[in-house]
């Protein structure tokens, strides 16, 4: 009986690590938006402040 042909698994594991590269990347720009907002936020938070707007 003939068990079919061999699985190609090198392009798996290939595709495998692109999407793994993939999805790190999309999670370091998160990551680094959500900082640059969060400094953003904080600036306009201290100019507000010193222009004698309360802050909520």
């Amino acid at each position: 009986m003939a068990k079919g042909p061999e699985k190609n698994t090198k392009n798996k594991a290939l595709h495998t690590k692109l999407l793994n590269r993939k999805k790190a990347k999309l999670q370091e720009e998160k990551k680094e938006k959500a900082l640059r907002l969060k400094a953003l936020v904080t600036k306009m938070n201290q100019k507000k402040s010193s222009n004698g707007f309360d802050v909520i």
